[in-house]
């Protein structure tokens, strides 16, 4: 079955502490949201220690047209996708010429021609990748794009897929939304951008071995409006609903043992959990609906306090810490939600 050889993560140079975007945010908004004291304690309620963020502070007081921000969503997400490739690359001890598919996941910016095809040519792979763009999946895409990436590897044994995951979020802020979620998106989330090499079963296996075994998706209908983008003239205005955590709550179980079913297993050989961390009662809600002994979102919740949500990147920091800093030999669960709204899950062998 498809393994990962490899994966990285970008850390930013203006990684900031949480402190200090509730206090840069308290002037921005205290002259015309009257709302600012009271809702400052969200900030403290993230259970968020440091942002990891692709700018400097004093670039988010400033008004930006949306064509401004998107340059320099390009730019950045062009120059930090090709870091973390690089470091892919030479981890696994490959040729960048081996790389057979590249998949790039974002929803916080846009490319045409895509961030794919960006990157190919920017670093010259070979011209004749199979490449592919998914946008739209938001907090969702780091575990689906993970999914396809196995897909596409297991379906050809001698496959080296590249995932790119690229999210900055913050470059979709807008100084002049005054409501009530840009306010909570200030306090939430950050930046991210993480790549993955995943090979076919005719590669040679690492040490650490993390295979693939088995993937579900699932849209719960009529739930179209609880999370996504208004597009304006602005830009990207972020929507999401406090009702999320009551639908992970109500579904999130059914969900996990349903799928765990399919395959004979059941939560209780699940040793490693890889959970995208949407928030403090995102993680409460997968808490109490699991009812799993003992702190098994612990990196999960790790990452969130040391980064924010990175939207689809935030699942791959999990993994990439689980990946540098050891695992559980066993069974591993990745899970993330996204717009749809809708749950992605996928199931792995873990091996030391």
């Amino acid at each position: 079955m498809p393994s990962l050889a490899a994966i990285s993560k970008i850390d930013f140079p203006f990684k900031t502490d949480q402190q200090d975007v509730k206090e840069y945010a308290k002037k921005l908004f205290a002259v015309s949201f009257p709302e600012v004291e009271r809702m400052l304690s969200t900030f403290d309620h993230t259970e968020i220690a440091t942002r990891n963020l692709c700018k400097p502070l004093d670039y988010y007081s400033q008004v930006h047209t949306f064509q401004d921000q998107n340059l320099e969503y390009i730019r950045l997400t062009l120059e930090y996708s090709i870091d973390a490739i690089e470091k892919c690359i030479s981890s696994a001890q490959i040729n960048k010429d081996d790389i057979t598919d590249i998949i790039f996941v974002s929803t916080t910016g846009l490319a045409t021609p895509s961030m794919d095809a960006l990157i190919i040519n920017k670093m010259r792979l070979n011209q004749h990748i199979n490449h592919m763009a998914v946008f739209g999946l938001g907090c969702g895409g780091g575990v689906s794009g993970y999914a396809k990436a196995c897909t596409l590897a297991k379906a050809n044994n001698d496959a080296v897929v590249l995932l790119v995951t690229a999210e900055l979020c913050s470059l979709t802020f807008l100084r002049d939304d005054f409501s009530k979620s840009n306010f909570i998106g200030a306090s939430l989330f950050a930046d991210g951008v993480a790549a993955c090499l995943i090979m076919g079963d005719n590669h040679t296996k690492i040490e650490n071995e993390i295979t693939f075994v088995d993937n579900q998706s699932k849209l719960y209908f009529d739930t179209l409006d609880i999370m996504g983008w208004d597009f304006g003239n602005n830009g990207f205005k972020v929507l999401f609903s406090s009702g999320i955590p009551s639908i992970i709550a109500q579904n999130v179980r059914n969900d996990a043992t349903s799928f765990l079913a399919k395959n004979q297993l059941e939560l209780a050989d699940i040793k490693n959990f890889i959970f995208h961390p949407g928030g403090k009662k995102v993680l409460t809600a997968y808490q109490e609906a699991l009812a799993i002994e003992g702190d098994f979102l612990k990196t999960t919740r790790e990452i969130m306090q040391g980064y924010g949500n990175m939207s689809s990147s935030t699942v791959l920091y999990v993994l990439e810490k689980f990946f540098s800093e050891g695992f559980e030999n066993g069974y591993g669960l990745m899970m993330s939600m996204g717009p749809g709204f809708s749950c992605e899950m996928v199931l792995l062998q873990m091996r030391k």
